[in-house]
């Protein structure tokens, strides 16, 4: 069972200006003149972190990571009460991913991204094949309505009806027939509070239910008050927005990476993106290794889901 590379610290950091009023934080790790590696990070939202970096072999990999717009150390944040989320979108986040690569003067690059990370990475993918030496997926998600339904509108309160309780209080019982709607309102309310108050209940559900088993470290991360409303903030607005994408888009769209080596990385008991989505992924794009992993849920650092990632950057690592 393979375990996370040793901790490593970046040897360059930076602020990269983007357009729209946007500078997204970028950092590299691992070995200057190794094969090149972006880690897209999930929520949207979520934000880069150090255990990202140790999913790739330091002496073979020049590693990528980097907060998308709105979350992490990106400016602005949005949790600022006037943050405008209108120039943050699947396509804006695509263009950010090309602008960071040919600031960074990569040529092409190994693209890895779990949940909505595997959202962003099919959708960059899918429009820039010839940058892309391979894809690793985990915990595929790509914003179908039936996908939000199952975590969002009450599907998954069927596995979770004390933490789903939880989940729909800061919500007038009279708008709950459509919980994404209703925590928009909420998480952009003028009063402070019931900003904090959605935020921090929308994410503590998330981070409750990503793992097999609940993880207080990581509930604890996600439910900073500062970073609870950035985070739900963005979700709730890619979420309301169908992610920009057309019906199906990315499992149609799947058939242009049929040279791109890949890897599809999936829990049996994932709830936060079931494997339904992962499995129509496989067979619209057969060429890719399907793993189904049988005791894990969605978070990447569940040890199941840890070790056939690990062995994929292995694998690729030449």
């Amino acid at each position: 069972m393979r375990q996370f590379y040793p901790e490593i610290e970046p040897y360059e950091t930076g602020m990269l200006e983007v357009g729209d009023g946007q500078v997204i934080y970028w950092e590299a790790s691992g070995n200057p003149d190794g094969k090149p590696a972006v880690y897209l990070h999930g929520g949207p939202g979520g934000a880069s972190a150090p255990n990202q970096r140790r999913v790739f072999n330091p002496e073979k990999y020049r590693i990528i990571l980097f907060d998308q717009r709105g979350c992490g150390r990106s400016t602005p944040h949005a949790s600022e009460a006037d943050a405008d989320l209108s120039v943050n979108t699947t396509w804006h986040l695509v263009d950010d991913i090309e602008k960071l690569r040919e600031h960074l003067g990569i040529d092409r690059w190994q693209v890895f991204g779990g949940s909505w990370g595997s959202t962003l990475a099919l959708a960059y993918a899918q429009a820039h094949t010839d940058r892309v030496t391979e894809l690793i997926l985990r915990g595929i998600f790509t914003l179908r309505p039936v996908e939000l339904d199952w975590f969002y509108e009450g599907g998954a309160a069927a596995i979770y009806p004390d933490l789903w309780e939880q989940f729909i209080a800061p919500v007038p019982e009279d708008e709950r027939g459509h919980l994404i709607a209703a925590y928009g309102r909420l998480l952009h309310d003028p009063d402070r509070s019931v900003r904090e108050r959605a935020g921090i209940a929308w994410s503590t559900w998330e981070s409750s239910t990503i793992t097999l088993l609940q993880q207080p470290e990581t509930i604890a991360r996600f439910t900073e008050p500062s970073y609870a409303v950035a985070f739900a903030r963005i979700e709730n607005h890619f979420f309301t927005n169908r992610g920009w994408l057309e019906p199906d888009q990315l499992i149609r769209g799947a058939s242009v990476l049929a040279g791109i080596p890949g890897v599809i990385v999936q829990g049996r008991y994932d709830m936060c993106t079931p494997p339904f989505t992962a499995w129509e992924l496989h067979q619209a794009w057969p060429e890719a290794d399907f793993r189904m992993i049988p005791d894990a849920g969605h978070a990447f650092d569940e040890p199941g889901n840890l070790d056939a990632l690990i062995e994929a950057t292995d694998r690729f690592a030449g």
